[in-house]
């Protein structure tokens, strides 16, 4: 058997932005590796036949940043990004099936971001933000006169228009400054839907979004109107009374709650017309998921029928189609774990997603949305060669009677009747995000490689995660650590009745909210013998402040600390409140470049441990946003990680 280290974790490859072409015959993907050198990441394309028929083939070398594959109208035509021509900056490239020398389409200063291919025109819609005049920004250098007005010269990725036969690149003036985040085109070669924001004000996600229509040939931009909150992936259908746009956002009246989907009715002149829901301008967008007890993850536009989506359901995910005449999505075939990302061929006839299952690793599947889903990408081999820990289903009540689910991973190489073992608590991050049953090894300390350092591991789904729909989701709002904190207890104490934890060795951690979540413990609790806050959540009135979500926090904690002098709600609910109680020793983790938990989060924690005289590690890893990304950082965090866990805890198998 072969042992897991910190490289074999790291050094892995990673499919992400699989793409299936409009007759459903080939999927597209990118591999890039798990963890990024500081220089010049790495990525390439590869391309199977949908059928499983012939192995996947990798198209482009991988020598560059080659991602983000997306098939034209063509299905032996493909465009992605890379930076192969302007090392650093992804420019738009086209390369055929059937080989040959990839075509770069752009050389834009600042790169590309976003794109999406004609449908039938010349046309191609890209995304990119201004390019810089570094003569100007020389001279105001020069000068002293850097001074930087907030909302002035915004660097927003904005709409342009790449014309194929000239190779000009136009801009869509009348989306003026707005922050293009996502297009789709009309199937029938009709309007842009585009999800923009506006680019002025300090809080861009509470700015909320809007949608657009662009008419490609005039470049004439009209005005829908505001969605629902956190809104992403637009797709096009037809239906008898016309045409519809749809989206993904979060349930409302927000910020904190379940994700639907939404539609609204839209005229050929841009028009719209809907049911009402009493959000605000979006009050006559439709929700189409209304009392649903699932939580869709992901849309894919059918460009010859009703949109096809992803729902988490529980541990476990499940393909759905929406019924354009009773305005309702109906359950087709479950998909067993994890899935995301899906794609949808012109007829939907055929789909391509990527799936996880409890032992298998993310890999790119695809077949009839009926199911079942065939794996087409095999990117960890290696993986098979390890004994990996028992992965088990939980199913338990909470204190106040509510169902809950979660998962256990035992030692490697153990069972049950070895047990009790030292636990390890792994808190998901957001809180609306979940543990599927799927395979759990990554570079933020992940279940497989503790289970392999001979510790259990419980992954608990408390309220306020997906998969339960909005009433589980919303369960938090203004009351983070609260039941959802009893939710994890409940956990344990059943874990420890069970035989299978030790009750004198326990051990928690996460990430982001997850990170909130072990900071909180701590201080409510001596039970745990060590914890890890990573990019965690001290001071929710600070994140109201310093964080890139702004007020949309006050959501979780309860108040934004300008309604008056306190104590305010969110004081209640701060695990830096209680830090003069915790005796448990810490580990903090966070990227000195976070926006999402700004690192000022982790200093204040340090600080109220160091004032307390707390035994604690306080790492901050440079150039490192809210998710760590460098090669060398990530070992460094699995190391860390392991090791403090077996510090504290006690001694452990290697398995």
């Amino acid at each position: 058997m072969r042992e897991v280290t910190p490289e074999l974790i790291v050094d892995g490859a990673v499919p992400l932005h699989p793409a299936i072409s409009p007759d459903g015959r080939h999927v597209a993907w990118t591999v890039t590796p798990m963890g990024r050198a500081r220089e010049h990441p790495a990525g390439a394309i590869w391309v199977a036949a949908t059928d499983g028929g012939t192995p996947p083939r990798r198209l482009t070398s991988g020598a560059a940043y080659d991602v983000l594959p997306r098939w034209a109208e063509d299905p032996e035509l493909l465009f992605f990004l890379s930076d192969r021509t302007r090392r650093g900056t992804a420019q738009l490239h086209r390369i055929r099936l059937d080989g040959g020398a990839e075509e770069a389409l752009t050389a834009w200063e600042s790169g590309i971001s976003g794109f999406l291919p004609p449908a039938g025109g010349r046309l191609v819609a890209v995304v990119a933000a201004d390019e810089p005049d570094m003569e100007d920004e020389r001279r105001r250098a020069a000068e002293g006169d850097d001074a930087i007005v907030w909302g002035e010269r915004p660097s927003r990725a904005r709409l342009r228009l790449l014309d194929l036969a000239t190779g000009e690149l136009d801009l869509v003036a009348g989306l003026g400054d707005r922050h293009v985040a996502e297009l789709a085109q009309r199937p029938d070669g009709g309007p842009l839907a585009v999800l923009a924001r506006p680019s002025s004000g300090l809080d861009p996600v509470a700015d909320g979004s809007e949608l657009w229509l662009v008419d490609l040939e005039t470049g004439k931009a009209t005005r829908l109107g505001r969605t629902a909150p956190e809104a992403s992936s637009p797709v096009w259908w037809r239906a008898d009374d016309g045409w519809h746009l749809g989206y993904l956002a979060q349930t409302p009246p927000g910020p904190v709650g379940g994700r639907a989907v939404f539609d609204l009715i839209v005229g050929e002149a841009g028009e719209h017309r809907n049911l009402t829901l009493g959000v605000g301008e979006a009050d006559e967008h439709r929700d189409l998921t209304l009392g649903m007890d699932v939580c869709p993850t992901a849309l894919a536009q059918v460009a010859e029928g009703p949109p096809l989506a992803l729902f988490a359901e529980g541990l476990d995910s499940a393909m759905y189609r929406l019924d354009p005449r009773e305005g309702r999505f109906r359950r087709m075939s479950p998909v067993a774990g994890w899935a995301g990302a899906l794609t949808a061929s012109r007829t939907g006839e055929a789909v391509a997603a990527l799936v996880s299952t409890s032992y298998e690793p993310v890999n790119v599947h695809a077949g009839p949305p009926a199911g079942p889903l065939a794996r087409l990408s095999d990117t960890r081999p290696e993986l098979r060669e390890v004994r990996w820990g028992v992965r088990e289903r939980l199913s338990y009540r909470a204190r106040d009677g509510l169902g809950l689910d979660g998962l256990v991973i035992l030692p490697a190489g153990k069972g049950r009747e070895d047990g009790p073992f030292p636990l390890v608590t792994l808190v998901h991050g957001g809180p609306y995000a979940r543990h599927a049953d799927q395979f759990t090894l990554g570079a933020i300390p992940s279940g497989q490689w503790l289970a392999t350092a001979g510790f259990a591991v419980f992954l608990p789904n408390p309220r306020g995660g997906e998969g339960h729909g909005h009433a589980f989701a919303s369960a938090v709002a203004g009351e983070v650590g609260q039941d959802e904190w009893a939710d994890i207890v409940s956990g344990i104490d059943l874990l420890v009745a069970d035989g299978v934890a030790d009750p004198d060795r326990l051990g928690i951690g996460g990430w982001s909210h997850g990170g909130f979540m072990a900071a909180w413990a701590v201080g409510q609790t001596g039970r745990f013998k060590a914890a890890l806050m990573g990019a965690g959540i001290s001071d929710w009135g600070m994140l109201v402040a310093t964080g890139e979500a702004g007020v949309l926090e006050a959501g979780l904690g309860g108040s934004c600390g300008w309604e008056g002098p306190g104590p305010h709600p969110h004081d209640r609910v701060s695990p830096i409140s209680y830090a003069s109680r915790v005796r448990t020793p810490v580990l903090i983790l966070h990227g000195e470049d976070d926006t999402n938990v700004p690192v000022g989060q982790a200093v204040y924690f340090h600080r109220a441990l160091r004032r307390f005289g707390v035994e604690h590690e306080f790492v901050v890893y440079p150039r490192e946003g809210h998710v760590i990304r460098e090669r060398g950082h990530q070992l460094d965090v699995l190391r860390r990680t392991r090791a403090w866990f077996a510090r504290w805890l006690g001694p452990t198998g290697s398995g």
